[in-house]
């Protein structure tokens, strides 16, 4: 049995190490086997992959990973945390400890630091304070994740899964690289301390090719972006506006033509557009010399 589902445990763990949870480190430390048996289902390991775990923290969901995956790399911000995992772990020769800031090393360089190549899955139960970033700075890596099964804030999971009408940037940020899915709601109750809100096991199957062909895909999400500046707003309204504050001027008539040259609605808001719908945008605005 795993000896980090225990709150005495944790409780002690942390007072040796002079360590009190915080929110923005996003320390919630998991207590619930089921579910980490589910999250390890998920990941459907076997003795040649190669994992990626983000925040480890007391080792809970490594001590699952190492006797199934050929090598886990797991990155530490807190050094305390990262000190007693290299101690706690010291006899398995296929952890590759890395502490420091995730968003600041490539993938690439994670994997290399373990002499690793790709694919590689990613599978933690991540700070909740870095999410969106998290998830950019691994999906959008030249080296991203084949598979992510990963612990998030429910109403996060169901922003990325969100359909027509509930759409956000970060949803067309995920939904472009991966096929987004939530395999279980997880309730604050599981974790010590527990959070203000429940989780969900979110796992991201990546694309082999994206669900739109655009020139340019930093231009498409500025794109998109301009229209989530002022979601409240009608398409036709929100989008010269936000394409300015983000540097771009495009006259508003020439966005109206656009935009019924493509069919959308300029009385549309921006959530209820599809990536399909704003490739076919940017293509317009492009063809008219923008």
């Amino acid at each position: 049995m795993n000896p980090y589902l225990n709150p005495q445990r944790i409780r002690a763990a942390l007072r040796a190490l002079n360590l009190r949870p915080t929110r923005g480190m996003g320390q919630n430390f998991l207590l619930d086997g089921r579910v980490l048996a589910t999250i390890v289902a998920e990941a459907a390991l076997v003795p040649t992959d190669t994992v990626i775990e983000v925040g480890p923290g007391l080792g809970v969901l490594t001590w699952e990973l190492l006797p199934r995956a050929g090598r886990v790399i797991c990155v530490e911000l807190d050094r305390r945390l990262a000190d007693r995992l290299a101690a706690e772990f010291s006899g398995r020769s296929n952890l590759y400890l890395v502490q420091g800031d995730v968003l600041t090393i490539t993938p690439a360089d994670l994997l290399a630091r373990a002499a690793a190549m790709p694919p590689y899955k990613l599978v933690a139960n991540i700070p909740y304070a870095i999410t969106a970033p998290l998830l950019r700075h691994f999906l959008e890596a030249t080296t991203p994740p084949e598979l992510s099964v990963l612990l998030v804030q429910w109403e996060v999971a169901q922003r990325i899964c969100a359909s027509p009408g509930d759409y956000s940037v970060l949803a067309h940020a995920v939904q472009f690289y991966a096929e987004p899915s939530i395999v279980a709601r997880v309730p604050a109750s599981s974790f010590f301390p527990a959070p203000a809100v429940d989780s969900a096991i979110l796992r991201l199957q990546r694309r082999l090719q994206p669900p739109v062909t655009v020139p340019d895909v930093n231009m498409l999400f500025r794109l998109i972006k301009a229209g989530f500046l002022h979601a409240r707003k009608q398409l036709g309204n929100a989008l010269p506006g936000g394409l300015a504050a983000l540097g771009v001027t495009i006259p508003r008539e020439q966005i109206i033509t656009a935009l019924h040259k493509v069919g959308i609605d300029p009385q549309r808001r921006a959530e209820t557009v599809t990536l399909a719908e704003w490739a076919n945008l940017l293509a317009a605005l492009s063809e008219s010399g923008v």
